[in-house]
């Protein structure tokens, strides 16, 4: 919030879902308030969206009502051609760190169960034994 407030931000959205998750409140309120002129700040890229697909789909919006994006903690500016073309680049990485960290959660859960843990939720079992 802080890095936001310095950057100008007037105005800040938080959500609590993750950034995987398009139906995110916050985001619409944010996209739907944006007009012409207007200059979108993230801290990062991964707080916007989790997958190239989505971050496109942002950018193409933002392109069609010209609006400015800027990632602060990729030093990414898409008013600028260099922005544009590492915005790119950032998309794929920010993809790439989400599947990752997909991949090493099903491992861990994976090495879990074989050790005989019970995973996830807690699970009530009822029984019709009296």
């Amino acid at each position: 919030m802080d890095a936001l407030e310095k950057a100008g931000a007037e105005r800040i959205f938080s959500d609590q879902d993750s950034g995987g998750k398009w139906d995110r409140e916050q985001l619409h309120r944010c996209l739907d308030i944006l007009r012409d002129g207007d200059t979108l700040i993230v801290y990062k890229l991964d707080r916007l969206a989790r997958n190239a697909k989505q971050l496109y789909e942002i950018a193409d919006l933002l392109t069609k009502r010209k609006v400015a994006l800027v990632s602060l903690n990729e030093s990414i500016d898409t008013s600028t051609a260099m922005g544009r073309a590492m915005f790119g680049m950032i998309s794929i990485m920010a993809e790439l760190e989400r599947d990752m960290i997909r991949e090493r959660t099903h491992a861990g859960l994976e090495v879990a169960r074989a050790r005989g843990r019970q995973c996830g939720r807690n699970v009530i079992r009822w029984t019709n034994r009296r």
